[in-house]
């Protein structure tokens, strides 16, 4: 070995060291004059500060938290696009850094941009695959649809952090996506059991009941959560609204049809006029949803339907099961029209009763049916156990 060429590699490599380390110093200053510009709301000059700090020393701690910042900062100027730039020009430099990825990808995530955040997930799972790398790309999948490639990532998130409650908390997620609701639920049970205060699991169960028609259940989680999040709470609840079929209320004491009447009773007794023979009346029934309707579903007549009750309980059936007379009138089974207040959340339904030309005609108005098969505001057709109206049996 050369003595001299030895002592020169060393002094060189010594040197070398000296410089990084200076470059490293210039870059920590750059970078905290840069954090004072950015607290004083100075992006513009902030961001000079932390592109100096990168070029100075591109693979040092410094850059990663200078990109951070300088992509902030290009956010708070609303300058999205330079954000994005930021990271992918210091990736350039640093192409094994898997923090970076995960930022880029969350930035894209929280523009709604899922497939480019789930590129950029794919990358930091591939460079370092942590517990956080899989829950940010099962995140992505669940985005954009991927529900079976979601619940993978958020097992192995299970698998590399068993007593985190994220796991089974992302699994939970997937499943509600999948609408398997009661799986959903098992899964955000689990994730509570890990974490008392985990709320967002707690509203997410709330959800899947919700979802499964078990509102008594979903009103437990916002009756909890209303001490604790009382905005998960009131969002929860909002959800619940929503989500629940429509019913009919009641049917409001204006209504002209005398429903209560028994068999067998005249037309001239609901009307006087139609003491004559052939004359038509047209008469009113107003009924009253739980909620907002759909104005044009609601005031679509081949919604509605008007016929003689065919119930199999006790006392339901038309004229009460006995053989109808030769004088029972028919009413058209559609009504004439539909008028909907949107703020009263009623719909008054008029239909015409036409006396037949003996002028003797009879009906049971108790067991004539009134039915709605239409939806509300926000597409859910109207409950089944409470769709229907007849003067014997009430709301049905």
């Amino acid at each position: 070995m050369d003595p001299i060429n030895n002592t020169g590699s060393e002094q060189l490599f010594s040197a070398t060291l000296q410089n990084s380390a200076n470059l490293e110093s210039l870059a920590n200053s750059a970078l905290s004059n840069g954090i004072d510009l950015y607290i004083q709301k100075d992006y513009k000059g902030a961001i000079k500060e932390f592109q100096r700090s990168i070029g100075l020393s591109p693979n040092s701690s410094y850059s990663t938290e200078a990109t951070e910042y300088m992509a902030n900062a290009y956010l708070q100027l609303d300058d999205a696009e330079n954000a994005i730039k930021t990271y992918q020009r210091t990736i350039s430099l640093n192409t094994t850094n898997d923090e970076l990825h995960i930022k880029l990808g969350n930035l894209y995530y929280a523009r709604k941009r899922y497939q480019e955040a789930q590129h950029e997930y794919e990358k930091a799972v591939h460079l370092n695959p942590t517990a956080q790398s899989h829950y940010s790309l099962g995140q992505a999948y669940l985005e954009n649809g991927s529900y079976a490639d979601a619940r993978t990532q958020f097992s192995k998130v299970h698998q590399l952090d068993p007593e985190s409650p994220n796991g089974r908390y992302g699994i939970g997620l997937a499943y509600s996506k999948e609408e398997r609701y009661e799986d959903a639920i098992r899964m955000f049970k689990d994730a509570v059991g890990r974490k008392k205060d985990f709320y967002d699991a707690y509203a997410e169960m709330g959800y899947a009941y919700a979802d499964l028609g078990q509102m008594d259940e979903a009103q437990k989680i916002v009756d909890f959560l209303d001490s604790k999040e009382s905005g998960l709470a009131d969002i929860l609840s909002g959800y619940m609204y929503k989500v629940d079929p429509p019913k009919f209320s009641f049917v409001d004491p204006r209504s002209t049809f005398l429903r209560a009447m028994p068999r067998n009773t005249l037309l001239s007794t609901l009307d006087d006029y139609l003491a004559n023979a052939g004359a038509s009346k047209t008469f009113s029934m107003i009924f009253q949803f739980d909620k907002e309707m759909d104005r044009e579903s609601v005031e679509d007549t081949v919604n509605w339907t008007i016929k003689r009750s065919s119930g199999s309980g006790p006392g339901e059936m038309y004229n009460f099961g006995f053989p109808v007379p030769d004088t029972e009138v028919t009413l058209s089974l559609f009504p004439d029209y539909v008028f909907y207040d949107a703020e009263t959340f009623s719909a008054t339904v008029k239909f015409t009763i036409k006396q037949n030309e003996n002028a003797d005609g009879t009906i049971d108005p108790s067991h004539i049916e009134f039915s709605f098969k239409g939806k509300d505001k926000y597409g859910q057709t109207m409950d089944a156990d409470f769709d229907q109206v007849t003067g014997f049996s009430g709301i049905a």
